[in-house]
Parts: C-alpha cells; sequence; structure tokens
C-alpha cells in the first residue's frame, strides 16, 4: 500500500441535532457541524484558512463562521460534492493555498419551507417534465428499469431488497438514526409503492441534518486531538446532468473514479475493509458495487445476497445505517465520511468493525450524474 500521507482528515462531527429539527435553518446545521468538527479535531475557527461547501456559497458560509479564507470552493454537482471537496481541499494543501480546510454541510432537508430551483431547471422541464421524469425517485427509477429488463426483474428486486434490510440493521446500531424500528422482508416487499420499482423502503430519507470535516497537513495532523485518517487517492466525474442524456442508465460514472482512485492509492479491492457507498436508493448502491468493481455487471444482486452487507457479514457496507436508515438531508455525501473517518479511529460503538484499515468511499450526485471516489487510511 502506498502511504502517501501528505494531508489527513482531523476532524468529523454532524450539527447539534439531526432528524427532524423543525426550528433550525440550514445555515445553523452548517455553523454547528463546522464548530463540532473543529473541537473534535482540537482546533478553533481562528485556524480554518479554507472552507470549501455546497448548497450554499462558501462565501455565505464563511461569512455566517466568521471566516476569511486564503481559499475559497463552492464545487456542486450533487450529494457527491463532499466526497470530491476531500481531493480539492488536498490539492488546495499541496499548493500552499491553505493549511486547515473546512467542509461544511447543512440542510433543513426535511423542514424547509421553500425549495431552490435546481441547476438543470433550464433543460428538465422541456425535456423530461413533459414525460413525468420529475423528482429524485422518477428519475432514479428509469435507471433501475433498465437494468431490472437487462439483469432479470426477480432477482434485482431481491437484491435491493438485500441492500434495504441489511442497511436497517446498521442503523439499529447507531444512536444517531432517524430510522428506530426493524425491517424484514416482508417489510419491504409490502411498502407502499413510490415509483416503480421503487416501494417506499427503497428510497432515502428525507432529514434535516449537518456535518463538517477538517483536513489539515501531516505536520499539524499528528499534533492533534485525535488519530489521522490519511488520504491516499481520489477522483472526481460527471458525464451527465438530466438522465435521459446518461450515455448508460446501468453504468454510472464510478466506473471510471473508482479505479483510478485505486491506483492512486496503489491499492486493490482486497485490501479494503469498508465501503461507505451513496444509497439515495437501493439501485444506487446496485449499480455502485458494479461500477466500482467489487463485481461483474449485472452481478450485484447475488454479491449483496443472503444479508452479505449486514452486520456479521463478510462484506462492510454502510455502517452507520446509510441515506436509506440513518439519515439524509438531501446532499448525503458528507455522512459517508463521517463514518468512514470514525470507523478507522474506532469510534463506533456497537458497530465498529474490527480494526478496519482502510476504506473507500464513493459519493454520487444529481441524477446518477457525478461521482467522487476516495481511499483513506487508518493511522
Amino acid at each position: 500500500m502506498a502511504k502517501l500521507d501528505k494531508v489527513a482528515i482531523v476532524g468529523v462531527a454532524e450539527s447539534d441535532q439531526i432528524g427532524k429539527i423543525e426550528n433550525k435553518s440550514s445555515l445553523q446545521h452548517h455553523a454547528e457541524a463546522a464548530y463540532n468538527a473543529l473541537e473534535d479535531a482540537g482546533l478553533s475557527i481562528k485556524d480554518v484558512d479554507g472552507i470549501l461547501t455546497a448548497g450554499y456559497s462558501s462565501m455565505v458560509v464563511a461569512e455566517y463562521l466568521g471566516i476569511t479564507p486564503s481559499y475559497t470552493d463552492s464545487t456542486a454537482v450533487g450529494g457527491s460534492s463532499f466526497i470530491i471537496h476531500i481531493a480539492h481541499a488536498m490539492a488546495a494543501i499541496n499548493a500552499g493555498y491553505c493549511e486547515v480546510a473546512l467542509v461544511t454541510h447543512g440542510e433543513a432537508g426535511r423542514s424547509r419551507r421553500t425549495n431552490a430551483i435546481p441547476d438543470l431547471a433550464e433543460a428538465a422541464p422541456q425535456y423530461e417534465w413533459p414525460y413525468g421524469i420529475i423528482g429524485a425517485p422518477a428519475m432514479y427509477s428509469l435507471a433501475a428499469n433498465r437494468y431490472m429488463h437487462q439483469y432479470g426483474e426477480d432477482r434485482v428486486r431481491q437484491g435491493m431488497a438485500e441492500v434495504a434490510v441489511a442497511t436497517r440493521k446498521w442503523a439499529l446500531k447507531n444512536p444517531k438514526a432517524y430510522m428506530k424500528d426493524p425491517m424484514t422482508f416482508d417489510d419491504y416487499h409490502n411498502s407502499r409503492w413510490i415509483a416503480w420499482p421503487f416501494h417506499l423502503l427503497d428510497c432515502c430519507l428525507v432529514t434535516d441534518a449537518g456535518g463538517a470535516y477538517v483536513v489539515t497537513t501531516a505536520e499539524r495532523a499528528r499534533n492533534l486531538k485525535k488519530k489521522p485518517v490519511w488520504v491516499l487517492g481520489a477522483a472526481e466525474g460527471h458525464d451527465h446532468a438530466i438522465v435521459s442524456q446518461m450515455p448508460d442508465l446501468t453504468w454510472p460514472i464510478s466506473r471510471e473514479t473508482g479505479k483510478k482512485a485505486l491506483a492512486r492509492a496503489g491499492v486493490t479491492h482486497k485490501d479494503l475493509d469498508l465501503a461507505m457507498i451513496y444509497d439515495s436508493f437501493t439501485y444506487t448502491v446496485l449499480a455502485s458495487l458494479e461500477a466500482l468493481g467489487f463485481c461483474g455487471r449485472g452481478e450485484a444482486p447475488d454479491f449483496v445476497a443472503n444479508q452479505r452487507t449486514a452486520p456479521g457479514g463478510e462484506f462492510a457496507l454502510n455502517t452507520s445505517g446509510g441515506g436509506l436508515s440513518y439519515t439524509h438531508s438531501g446532499m448525503y455525501g458528507m455522512f459517508l465520511v463521517l463514518e468512514a473517518v470514525r470507523q478507522l479511529r474506532g469510534e463506533c460503538g456497537e458497530r465498529q468493525l474490527d480494526d478496519p484499515r482502510l476504506a473507500l468511499i464513493n459519493g454520487t450526485g444529481g441524477a446518477l450524474s457525478s461521482t467522487g471516489t476516495v481511499i483513506v487510511a487508518a493511522d
């Protein structure tokens, strides 16, 4: 394993409360998470000279937090943005633009009173909305339907059920998870339809939440209060915006970012102890597992069979409970990072894995549009 250890993630945290929090704005979630992550790292807001975020402009967040940064980044490509920000922070630190980069997320996804106009609104209303492709469930169900057509409805349906049930089992071990009740396969199959082929339990939560993490130099990381988690390799990309322009509905851009991130880290799939994979829908997990190279095309339903990804299974996946059962404020990628870091630091309590050393984080954004993949390692 090639240990590059030039930068490390040194602090992670959610906002003070997550779930259904009706009295807090998105910016409040940003701020709470930011201060909590800095405290986790043993740093203060005065130490921060780089700010990265999505959803809001980094200008707005910096003003709210009282930061005058020497590096700023508002890259916004959906829920993968906060995975992509790891590499951007790494590049900025290595270039000398900043030394302590704070990455924040906050979204009152459940309690907000208004919806922002999406970036792709110019194209989608003209070319997709007239055909009923409106909203994430419809967009992702289009892709899932194609996948079922190619690989068999019954086996794909069971694969999606395996993901939902296994993820809920992890959530039951996470005190911060929104969903507190066990889920059976019957519960899954009997839940109401949302957009064929998705049941309710195929779909991510809609919550209020914030999250943040701190990236800094190796020298500084060695002198902070928590064990550093090293960034070994990263990649990013996107190949469309609206789903009707996706080159292949069953083959997301993680097909490129996964292999690049692994190569840059100098590791292989066999070296990994944990996979944190964006689960906006159960289908997202199946498609991502294949594109990332964990299994062949059409093989993901068999790969996750028999609760392989549940607690006690041989493949550790989304140990926080994921966007399906832990939290999902709208752009979920931030929370993949938090769990990966905590697992590598040994801070996950009942759900803690046995001495994990290496994790893959893969975020998806938009309509299966963008991906960021990062490999991180324990100290």
